[in-house]
């Protein structure tokens, strides 16, 4: 569902992305681990189409994204650190509005399903986003991506500012996700979270993905060290 080859990002005579080379399948969680600018949120910048390659190519479902960048958007979903959502609409308006944007007109009971889905409570489908959590605003951006039918979804920081509930809630709903065959990359700085949500870890140092390694028999701890080695 995703794939880079040869990607390569220079900004200025500095390189962000160096000759990256990742495939993600359907179903898995690929955790991109990596202190701030070591092409992390460059990588997806690249898949959603933000920015074009100095060379090689991101690839979404076999779709060049600098060839049809339209195309590719279609099977994508992206939930960045802070979800940017009209803070005067509610929960439900929010969804309505992105799906129809998308292309996609749903009764409210269909719309209710999609936030019952998620986990969002009853209670704040027709509240403001104004008044809601962080940890609830991700639980609408992922709704959205479901209303969307989006089969990968890129996420940046997404677990950045929550608290432990909500981040156990959040790392819940992503496995899910990926066992019914969304394929994940999701950029974080937590390598607890990474191995309890991810089946893929990715290490990222100036540019360059420097390990690759699923998280089956993988401990937090053992990864911490060799995070801490690397970077």
């Amino acid at each position: 569902m995703l794939q880079a080859i040869n990607l390569t990002k220079n900004y200025n005579n500095q390189t962000a992305l160096n000759n990256l080379n990742l495939t993600i399948q359907k179903g898995e969680v690929f955790c991109l681990l990596g202190q701030n600018g070591a092409g992390k949120t460059t990588t997806i910048n690249l898949f959603l189409g933000f920015t074009t390659p100095t060379t090689g190519q991101a690839l979404v479902n076999g779709i060049a994204v600098e060839n049809d960048s339209e195309a590719a958007r279609k099977h994508l979903a992206y939930i960045p650190e802070v979800v940017m959502l009209y803070p005067n609409l509610s929960s439900i308006e929010n969804l309505d509005f992105f799906s129809r944007l998308a292309g996609f007109k749903y009764t409210t009971q269909q719309l209710e399903g999609f936030l019952e889905k998620v986990g969002l409570q009853k209670d704040a489908f027709e509240k403001r986003m104004g008044g809601h959590s962080k940890g609830m605003r991700q639980k609408v951006g992922i709704a959205i991506a479901l209303a969307k039918n989006a089969d990968v979804l890129l996420m940046d920081e997404p677990t950045s500012g929550l608290d432990p509930k909500a981040t156990a809630e959040f790392t819940e709903l992503v496995k899910n996700l990926g066992k019914e065959g969304k394929a994940i990359l999701m950029a974080t700085h937590d390598i607890f979270n990474a191995v309890e949500v991810g089946t893929t870890i990715g290490i990222m140092r100036r540019g360059e993905l420097v390990h690759q390694m699923p998280t089956s028999n993988l401990m937090a701890t053992d990864l911490q060290k060799l995070y801490l080695e690397t970077i």
